[in-house]
This record gives structure tokens, sequence and C-alpha cells, in this order.
């Protein structure tokens, strides 16, 4: 790891940094890290925090880089300014119409103009995508040692990256002054799991994280950071990486807790594609027919346009092409990075030893089922949505927390019941999945109809999660909340501790688990709207 093999290096430049910065208190916007010196902005709207809204951390995946692991930047003095939100890691633009890209369509990149629908790559995408932006209090200072997120944006590994308009967290650092929260693109799709037979790593995505996260454990005090109290946190195939990372680095996971938002490792991981027919069919199809020599194959695709690549993939689908199928391009298991069997792997005890904060929504799959487009009001169907929300969702949450229990590790658990207007344009949709995001971001505020309620709810739901990152053993405990499986005291028969938002008027009540979970490992029905 590149922060072990140049620690010396590396110390020495921070050291130099805090002797320097420590008495140049006057341009709070300037930071000296070790791997450059960045200028960051003052949004009018939240001025009490510092945004840098575009830093690298692995070198531009180009040319011979492409299909590489990341290859992460080097210490330098170079200053740079961080005033744009960086290009989003290559990806394409269904033109078939979902809940995403036509209802909630602030839980995606930014366009600039460019149709939600346009069936072709995202013009606002760039392979040049391996950046980080970070927001910090304005007057945070080399001795602030605040707590800090990493966040690792979900999209199903398709799609996805930093600008995203509801994740954002800006309003959330402006209202506590007391975390630093950094979020990190990684490459998607074709560009981030190829799996192709000229390559020894295939999950390149999962690679770019753990090289993100290196680089905010090396740099991150010059921001005023705790390096060791960094939160790894992703939210829905984020939220499985997360859980990734921490299995595939048990004994150095550099981060002190885990926040699994609808999403963990505990999933079916598809076998990798033994003659790499995925990523042939694509090179074959882009006039790279190499039949008998993956090295070949790989160079012609390297010189392919990346536009020209994921066109033909996303056309491909939207055009329901079946014959000969297309698979996806995710993560698959390698036994080194992705492992086939989470299962086993944690009975092994091979899992990063951190506390773990894991939560759902209650109507999870409502936002992800397609809804019949001549009957919007009526919605999918209900018993669908119900069983994929358990399938999907529900059953990788208790699995996690049952395997977690079973190592005597810390485990919190909430589930998200909250149905408002202004962030749920269709009433069916309900708590639906992600609609948790901009209430702990903040970002919920300037929708037209938020209630007082609803502030309510948000900002317990964002002082929890802050303790939760403050002090992941107990903080949440100083709050109410029990870990799940602990009996002492607890109100909840058994133990199984799960705080649930947004029900019934109440901010927030203990439940027991079993009130989802049962769902999965009972087979009981499922109730949606608690």
């Amino acid at each position: 790891m590149w922060f072990l093999r140049g620690l010396f290096l590396a110390l020495a430049l921070l050291g130099h940094t805090l002797a320097e910065s420590s008495t140049n208190t006057v341009d709070k916007l300037t930071v000296k890290a070790i791997t450059g010196v960045y200028t960051g902005i003052v949004d009018p709207d939240f001025p009490a925090v510092r945004q840098f809204r575009s830093i690298p951390y692995a070198e531009p995946p180009l040319g011979k880089l492409r299909w590489m692991p990341p290859v992460p930047v080097t210490p330098s003095l170079r200053h740079s300014h961080a005033n744009r939100f960086p290009p989003p890691c290559p990806q394409y633009l269904s033109k078939n119409l979902t809940t995403w890209n036509s209802n909630i369509t602030n839980f995606s990149i930014r366009l600039h103009g460019q149709s939600r629908i346009a069936g072709s790559m995202a013009q606002t995408s760039s392979e040049d995508c391996l950046y980080l932006a970070i927001w910090t209090p304005l007057n945070a200072t080399l001795d602030s040692n605040l707590p800090v997120a990493l966040f690792i944006p979900g999209g199903s590994f398709v799609n996805g990256g930093v600008d995203v308009p509801y994740q954002q967290p800006t309003p959330w650092v402006q209202r506590t002054q007391r975390h630093i929260f950094v979020s990190a693109n990684y490459r998607v799709n074709i560009a981030g799991f190829p799996w192709a037979a000229g390559l020894d790593d295939q999950n390149l995505g999962i690679l770019d994280q753990r090289a993100a996260l290196e680089w905010v454990y090396a740099n991150i005090p010059a921001f005023g950071g705790d390096r060791s109290r960094i939160t790894l946190w992703g939210h829905s195939a984020g939220g499985v990486a997360a859980d990734m990372l921490a299995h595939a680095y048990p004994d150095n996971p550099l981060a002190s807790a885990l926040f699994l938002q609808s999403g963990t490792a505990m999933v079916n991981i598809s076998l990798p594609d033994p003659t790499h027919s995925n990523f042939t069919f694509v090179a074959r199809n882009l006039g790279c027919d190499f039949p008998s020599s993956p090295a070949d194959e790989l160079a012609c695709m390297r010189q392919v346009p990346m536009s020209l690549i994921q066109n033909f993939i996303g056309q491909y689908r939207d055009n329901g092409t079946s014959d000969p199928p297309l698979g996806v391009f995710k993560p698959s298991p390698d036994e080194r990075v992705v492992f086939f069997n989470y299962t086993a792997r944690a009975a092994r005890g091979l899992l990063a030893r951190v506390p773990a904060l894991v939560s759902t929504t209650s109507n999870e799959q409502a936002s992800l089922t397609r809804y019949p487009a001549d009957d919007v009001a009526a919605g999918p169907d209900r018993a669908r949505v119900d069983r994929e929300t358990v399938d999907v969702f529900v059953c990788l949450a208790s699995n996690t927390t049952r395997a977690r229990q079973r190592l005597g590790l810390t485990t919190y658990r909430y589930e998200y019941a909250g149905n408002f207007s202004s962030l749920t344009p269709l009433p069916w949709l309900g708590a639906y999945h992600a609609s948790d995001v901009p209430m702990v971001f903040g970002t919920y505020e300037g929708r037209e109809g938020v209630t007082a309620f609803q502030r309510e709810v948000a900002v317990r739901m964002q002082d929890d999660v802050l303790a939760f990152m403050e002090d992941p053993e107990a903080g949440l405990r100083r709050r109410g909340w029990l870990p799940w499986g602990e009996t002492g005291g607890s109100e909840v028969v058994g133990g199984k501790n799960m705080v649930r938002f947004a029900s019934g008027g109440v901010v927030g009540r203990n439940v027991s688990a079993d009130e989802i979970d049962d769902a999965c490992v009972l087979g009981r029905s499922y109730n949606s709207s608690p």
C-alpha cells in the first residue's frame, strides 16, 4: 500500500505542514496535504463550510492505465484549486424510463442540459475521474481532530458519483460543525469491472475505493480530521462495497467503523465468467476480434473511445437484445478482493473487527421496480415490492447482523419509515430506497412541503449518525440506542434492538428488529408502512 511504502516521506511532509500551517490561519481555504496544496471554496449559502470539490487520489486511468489498478498520486507541493466537482466515471444514460430518471432525479449525477434518457454515455462523465471531494467546517484546524466519513456512492455499480445533488452534505456540516465528510468517485460498469482475459485484476472499482481510503487515511489530518476515527460509509452498492472492503482487508481496515446503508456484502455474488465472454463479445463488436490472444484484445480495446464502449453496452441492453445475452459488469469473485461466500468468510473471522451501523428503509424496492406507465398512480405490484424488499435488503441486513453478532462485533440497526411529500413525489413510493439519504445529508431542505416533523426527524438522524462517527462503540448508546443482541436494560424483548425513524408520528423509537427480520428468517408477512 502506497501510504505505508512512503510512510517516512509522508510523515516528513506532513510534519512540515503542521509546523507551517499552525502559524498561518489567515487563509482558511488553503490546505497543504501530502499530495499537494489545495484551495477550496465557500458557498455563500453555507458560509461556515469549506468545500474542496475535486482532489485526485489516483492517476487518471487513461491509455495503458485503462483497466489497471489505481496508481496513487505521489507526494507533491503542487498547488491547485478545487472549485468544481469532478466528472463522474464513465456511465450510460438509459433511454428507458425509470423512477430515477423521471421522478426522483436528484439522486442522479448532474448532466448540465443532457437528457436523462439520452440513450448515450453521460456527457459529464470521463475516464479521468478518480477524484474525491471534502467538506469541513470553515474553522477546522490541524488541532480539530474531527471524525471523518468516507462515503462510497451507490448506483448498482453501473452509475453514480460525487456530483449528485442529494448526496452533498453541506447543510449537515454547516449545522453541526463537528465532522468532516469525504465522497469518492470510483470506476463502474465495464470500466471498473471488466473481467477480461488479459487482466490479472478485475475488481478495479473496489480497488479504487481502497485507494481513496488510503488517501484519506494519509492526508485527512491536514484538513482537521482524525485518521483514527474514519467511518467507511456506503449507500446501496456503496454499502455492499464498503462491507467487501471490510472483508478484503480484515487486518488493516484503516476505518474505525462501518455505516452500511441499504447494502451489505451478504449478497449473492455471481461466479466469474470463466471464458470472459462478456468482455470478448463487446470487443468483437467494436473491431477487436482476437480470439486466441487476450493481450492483443486488451491492447486493441484500450484504443477504443470509452464512449463507444459504453454506448454499445447500453444501447444493446436498451434495445432488449437477448441473443446472445450480454451479462452485467459488476464485482465478481476473485477470492482476493471480492469473495464468493461472505457467510463462510465471516464465520472464519475474516472481516474487520470494527463497529457497524446497518440500515434499511421500509419500502426499499418501490423505487427499483418498474411501474405501469399508463397507470402511474397505481404503482408497481405490492406483493412483488415487498418480496424483493425482503430478499434484496432485509435479508442482507439480517444476515450481516447475525454474522457479526457471532463474532461479538458491535452492530447497531435502524429502519427509516418516513413518507414525506417533499421527497416522495408518488405516494406509493413510501420510504423508498435512498429516501433516508437526503434526511441525513440535510439536502431535503429547500424542497416544497418540508414539515416541522420532517426537520425534527432529520436532525435526530443526523445527530445519531454523527454520534456513531464520533464514538462508534458507545456514541449511540449515550443517545438511547443499544446494539443488536444486547439485553441488559433493553426494553426490546430478546435484545434484537433497532431504532425506527418517522413511524406513526414518532421521531424515533426502539423496536425489535425481528419485526422486519422475521420476514426473511421465518417467512412471515412484511409491513412496508410500519
